[in-house]
């Protein structure tokens, strides 16, 4: 079980409160989400941009670029600390999940994709356990083009905390399928790699995931990667009434690639479920998912603890 962006139903995502408190509900795993500030530190939050989980707008109001977003690329890290780092909001200041943590309220900031790990081996440490992470590179390609290659540094700050080989507690994701080649191949990481799969309509990066959820595609991904994240609609659907898993997870499996799909939320169920219970107990029977992504670790370990 993969926390996503820590205790996110609870707390405000990757805030270090949510990351200890999904450690403390019995996560395997935490997630870090990762981009470059302007001097080039690389921060946990999940997008390039900050407008929609900060209070940037208010405290540098002239700093949005033309399209009207802040992008953290255009702020050092001194002033990253500066923000609030609020729950997820739409443009219009709506919350994104309104039943969740009060929107605009609490006491929480940006932090290092170190900073997170130092904390979360501390934790390890304090608890006897052995919680692993799990860290996404985001939009390589866009960094480089902004003047900055992540990826070298991000995995020489993993192996500075003891990720290096497979065995370690950590995979490695991204939805940019080149870039996943070139960490094993050019930049010969051994850890485990995962493929992320969303829709093309998305505009997550460059590859084509229609491809790569082909037969063909899944065979070219078992040769470089260890296990692909799809999205959880791509792994079911509805016929004559009745939920039935499509054939991406078997096939994927077939191919000895894990399967971890995202994002188990109890306030979003998808299509065709009345119930938290009743989707994880299809992904977990029926669809037999090797891990999951959950906003609500505290509810996934109950599920996973305690089966009919």
């Amino acid at each position: 079980m993969i926390a996503h962006r820590g205790a996110s139903g609870y707390l405000p995502e990757h805030s270090l409160a949510g990351k200890a408190l999904a450690y403390a509900m019995g996560a395997d795993y935490l997630e870090q989400d990762i981009v470059a500030s302007r001097d080039d530190e690389l921060i946990v939050l999940h997008d390039i941009f900050l407008d929609r989980v900060s209070n940037v707008a208010d405290q540098y109001p002239a700093r949005a670029r033309a399209d009207g977003r802040f992008y953290v690329r255009d702020f050092d890290l001194q002033e990253l600390r500066s923000l609030s780092v609020w729950e997820r909001f739409q443009a219009d200041g709506a919350a994104v999940y309104p039943k969740r943590f009060p929107a605009k309220s609490g006491n929480f900031h940006i932090h290092t994709f170190n900073e997170e790990l130092q904390m979360l081996q501390d934790l390890n440490r304090s608890t006897g356990g052995n919680v692993g992470c799990y860290p996404e590179l985001k939009r390589p390609q866009w960094h480089r083009k902004q003047g900055v290659d992540i990826a070298p540094q991000f995995l020489g700050i993993l192996a500075d905390h003891g990720y290096i080989a497979a065995s370690d507690a950590v995979f490695v994701q991204c939805f940019d399928a080149d870039e996943l080649v070139r960490i094993r191949v050019e930049l010969a990481c051994e850890l485990r790699l995962v493929q992320l799969i969303g829709e093309n309509s998305w505009g997550e990066g460059p590859s084509d995931f229609d491809s790569l959820r082909t037969s063909e595609g899944l065979a070219g991904l078992s040769r470089t990667v260890n296990a692909i994240g799809p999205w959880i609609n791509q792994l079911y659907w509805i016929h004559e009434g009745a939920i039935e898993p499509t054939p991406l997870a078997h096939e994927a499996q077939k191919l000895g690639l894990e399967v971890h799909p995202y994002t188990f939320r109890h306030d979003e169920l998808p299509e065709g479920f009345e119930s938290f219970d009743a989707l994880l107990k299809f992904f977990v029977k029926q669809v037999k998912v090797d891990g999951l992504f959950t906003d609500f670790s505290d509810l996934v370990r109950h599920t996973i603890d305690n089966p009919d």
